[in-house]
């Protein structure tokens, strides 16, 4: 038999001693997919070659009666020599009993395994780090979302007004809003509020508005314990920074307020009120010193919540809901006089808008005209439709009458003080202002019906309208309603 040349392609059939020039020569017969060219040294070593010259060191063998076939790599990136060494470390493992698809296959599922623990903890960390960048100003935001059904309005107001970020036009007046107290704290991470941070921030706001530092104070105290509850939170919040005796004292104690009218000074605070030339002002102050009840009770009044038939008045109160106090005859006659312009008692012109390029600064602006400010007896544009801030003609009516210190919350203080010159039950005059009852007796076995408050509630008021020389005649004062156009 002729000695093949050395230019013919290799014999397929027949082992063959591996050289760089047999693999070069080496050919995919037509009609195959593929085709192997075995190593004369043995160890499962083959060459497998496709249609289209692409050439792979091969391992095959059998075991357990099947054949294990297995790619070794390229022949461009493997030598001869690399090639065999790795065909008989794999023989060797056959020898043994071991498949080298189950080494793979547990490799595998541990790089996968590797890959998810990679994932799980390059996820861990995004969203720790996405938990460190909570703002407290986020924190806050979803927090009075979420406490808000459990508020009244004044106290949603607070949160809102306390850490308001500030710049924006005024609604009454000129220039912008000033920040809250609250908003420099807005802007950190929730992380980063600890004692001395808000120890800091109390020092710095403290000395210009105290009062306000003490009540944004608090509110952030409760805050933070809501905070610390949130499962997402818990570990990023210090539910005691804003409880350190340090804090607490830069924001400095609150004066108290003893301020009340004395019975000599009813003449004089009935007359300048009287003066005020805004009626739904000085109708609403009059109220609220003969209720003697919390001033956004008052001013939140409805026509719906006065029954003129049956002299009574449903009042929102904060410890009961609704409760029904008396309406008095020179109540009945205040609130009768007022114009009824839309759902509210003490109603004031309804403002368009918030935003400060209204129609009527824009015309202002046209014709040259400056935003008249407030002057206390004019009625305030409020976006509700209701009066909103009495407080400015209050002070200036006081300042008349050459009284001090008088304010809206002392008219309460007055109300329960001056009802003793009658000696009304305390329990009576606390049950007509609202205070929650006290002791066992008015807790649980005093039930009393509005007849007995309507007869001390009258008294009191005909002794205050007596000592301020306000002729008043119930059975002959007018009582029409006032209709206005929308």
């Amino acid at each position: 038999m002729a000695r093949p040349r050395k230019t013919d392609a290799p014999n397929l059939g027949a082992p063959c001693n591996l050289t760089v020039g047999a693999i070069e020569r080496l050919t995919c017969p037509p009609g195959k997919d593929q085709a192997f060219l075995r190593d004369a040294e043995g160890n499962g070593l083959r060459v497998r070659v496709s249609p289209t010259g692409a050439k792979t060191f091969v391992f095959e063998q059998r075991l357990r009666g099947k054949t294990i076939r297995r790619a070794i790599g390229a022949v461009s990136a493997w030598s001869i020599e690399k090639a065999r060494a790795e065909a008989k470390r794999l023989s060797a493992m056959l020898d043994a009993g071991i498949d080298p698809r189950d080494l793979d296959r547990e490799e595998a599922e541990a790089k996968a395994a590797a890959a998810t623990a990679r994932a799980t903890l390059e996820a861990t960390e995004a969203a720790k780090h996405a938990a460190d960048a909570v703002t407290v100003g986020q924190a806050w935001e979803r927090y009075i979302a979420e406490r808000r059904p459990h508020w009244s309005e004044r106290t949603y107001a607070d949160h809102l007004r306390l850490a308001q970020a500030g710049g924006r036009h005024r609604l009454r007046g000129k220039g912008q809003t000033k920040p809250g107290p609250l908003a420099p704290l807005m802007r950190m991470r929730l992380i980063d509020v600890d004692g001395a941070a808000v120890e800091a921030w109390a020092k710095r706001e403290a000395p210009a508005r105290a009062a306000r530092v003490r009540l944004a104070l608090r509110l952030l105290k409760a805050f933070l314990r809501w905070a610390a509850a949130e499962p997402d939170l818990k570990d990023r919040v210090d539910s005691t920074a804003a409880s350190t005796k340090k804090a607490r004292e830069a924001a400095g104690k609150p004066s108290r307020n003893d301020v009340v009218l004395q019975r000599e000074q009813l003449r004089l605070w009935f007359d300048s009120v009287a003066r005020i030339s805004n009626p739904t002002i000085a109708a609403y102050l009059q109220c609220l010193l003969l209720t003697g009840r919390r001033r956004e009770q008052v001013m939140a009044l409805r026509w719906g919540d006065v029954d003129f038939q049956w002299k009574t008045i449903t009042m929102r109160d904060k410890t009961e809901g609704e409760v029904m106090v008396p309406l008095t005859p020179y109540m009945a006659h205040l609130m009768s006089s007022l114009p009824r312009r839309n759902e509210w008692i003490f109603s004031s012109i309804k403002a368009v808008s918030a935003d400060p390029k209204n129609r009527k600064r824009r015309q202002r602006k046209r014709s040259g005209q400056k935003s008249p400010a407030p002057d206390g007896n004019t009625i305030t544009l409020s976006l509700s439709g209701r009066l909103v801030e009495p407080s400015i003609a209050h002070r200036r009516a006081c300042a008349r009458a050459d009284i001090h210190g008088l304010t809206l919350h002392g008219l309460r203080r007055s109300f329960a003080t001056l009802s003793e010159w009658v000696e009304t039950p305390a329990g009576i005059a606390a049950q007509i202002q609202g205070h929650a009852p006290q002791g066992v007796r008015e807790q649980h076995y005093i039930r009393r019906p509005i007849d007995i408050l309507r007869m001390w509630h009258e008294k009191i008021e005909a002794w205050m309208l007596d000592q301020a020389g306000v002729k008043f005649d119930a059975a002959t004062a007018p009582a029409a309603l006032h209709a206005l156009a929308a």
